[in-house]
């Protein structure tokens, strides 16, 4: 079935149709979030929010494309989870924690692929929120500078810049971190 049936549908209250959507959508919101900078313990509970506010607001939806909307939402969610929960502090000293905990983690237990993407993925934590966002929609998410925009409710020159200057401070963190490993 096509997604703007499906909304549609979901929209007049069928009940199958949205869990489809959820079906449809379920990872990538989980995929999302983690990239976001939410814990892999805390996902569950931040993508049940973002389905549960999408039910809620899915009758209000009138957008072109459902997935920048249903990006905004997750990103909402993401960033709620946290304000809600006085977490924001104790999320950057668990990062710092489970950074340390993986460099103190011996090369046998993790392939080195794998350890790349969690270096890569920790200094892309690292980055400022306008920064990391913009970076994550655009190179991970396959999104376009138009949909980023209306993400972030923020023009097109501004998220060129941002994806822009993420790659620059990304570049130095890695440089001053020692980079990503490539030896086998």
């Amino acid at each position: 079935m096509e997604e703007t049936d499906l909304i549609q549908k979901a929209q007049n209250g069928d009940r199958s149709a949205f869990t489809e959507l959820m079906n449809r959508y379920y990872r990538t919101v989980e995929k999302f979030a983690y990239q976001c900078g939410v814990r892999v313990d805390d996902i569950p509970d931040v993508t049940q929010e973002v389905f549960i506010k999408l039910y809620r607001f899915l009758p209000q939806f009138n957008q072109q494309r459902f997935t920048t909307w249903l990006y905004k939402i997750t990103l909402n969610a993401a960033r709620d989870y946290y304000r809600k929960a006085g977490r924001e502090t104790d999320k950057e000293e668990r990062v710092k924690k489970d950074m340390s905990t993986v460099a103190h983690q011996s090369a046998e237990k993790h392939v080195l692929l794998f350890e790349e993407d969690q270096e890569l993925h920790n200094a892309i934590l690292r980055l400022d929120e306008k920064y990391r966002i913009p970076l994550i929609l655009f190179y991970f998410q396959d999104l376009s500078y138009q949909q980023i925009s209306e993400v972030l409710n923020v023009t097109m020159a501004a998220v060129k810049t941002r994806i822009f200057r993420a790659k620059d401070a990304l570049k130095k963190e890695i440089e001053t971190t020692g980079g990503v490993s490539h030896e086998q």
